[in-house]
């Protein structure tokens, strides 16, 4: 396939932009040998790809962010360690790191952020694993309301966060233990909730494993799970529920 013959082709208005944005949705990657960098995934899913840091090689990882940066201005990393982010601001020194959140980011200044999504958290433990879901629902362009420490073994401090809860679009539930949370919170909105298990927890937690099985045997209506500690899923999954309601 020939970009410019195509580019060529909408100048000389042989073709419709309609019809080259089709095509261009198939281009190949950039074969790297060790990772084939999807370039033009938003142009079919909307969001660009995201790196998963843990366990790159350095070098690898060091070129991967290197060449996402030239080609799209923009790199969404999850679970980076300190020292692959000063490896990879050698190469790339707008990079920014949160070493909370894990996430290794290039973000453009000034971005336009859509709707909310409420993030929650049963504890002050399950942070991490929130804002991992908070700063990427924020990097695909949400805003993000962070309501944290607010678990049911004190229920009151969620129940006087009712209104802010239910102005959210989605809701994510973030919680280790027995993952009660989300099954409260779905059953007092009318949006839809993202159970995150959590791995926080005693020995019979069995390391998210309880928090996970609660979620999936919930009650109530309107929930979905995702996988222990996946924050960066439940806040992918967020903004694209969140992109449906700012449309409508």
């Amino acid at each position: 396939m020939d970009v410019r013959q195509i580019l060529e082709d909408v100048k000389n208005d042989a073709m419709t932009v309609e019809e080259a944005q089709a095509l261009l949705k198939d281009l190949p990657y950039e074969d790297l040998g060790y990772a084939k960098l999807d370039h033009h995934r938003s142009l079919r899913s909307g969001f660009g790809e995201t790196v998963f840091c843990q366990g790159k090689p350095d070098e690898y990882l060091a070129e991967i962010y290197k060449s996402f940066a030239q080609r799209n201005g923009e790199v969404l990393g999850t679970r980076a360690s300190r020292e692959q982010y000063e490896l990879v601001k050698a190469v790339v020194p707008q990079v920014v790191y949160d070493p909370i959140s894990r996430i290794l980011k290039v973000e453009q200044e000034g971005k336009e952020r859509k709707g909310l999504v409420a993030v929650c958290t049963g504890g002050t433990a399950d942070i991490p694993v929130a804002e991992e879901a908070a700063q990427t629902a924020e990097f695909f362009g949400c805003r993000a309301d962070r309501i944290y420490d607010v678990g049911v073994a004190g229920i009151h401090r969620l129940l006087a966060q009712r209104d802010r809860i239910r102005k959210a679009n989605c809701i994510i539930a973030v919680a280790g233990m027995e993952g009660a949370l989300g099954t409260v919170i779905a059953g007092l909105v009318e949006t839809p909730v993202i159970a995150v298990p959590t791995s926080v927890g005693y020995g019979a937690s069995f390391h998210g494993l309880s928090a996970l099985l609660t979620m999936i045997n919930s009650c109530a209506n309107g929930i979905s799970v995702v996988n222990i500690d996946n924050g960066y899923g439940a806040g992918y999954l967020a903004t694209q529920i969140n992109r449906l309601a700012v449309k409508e």
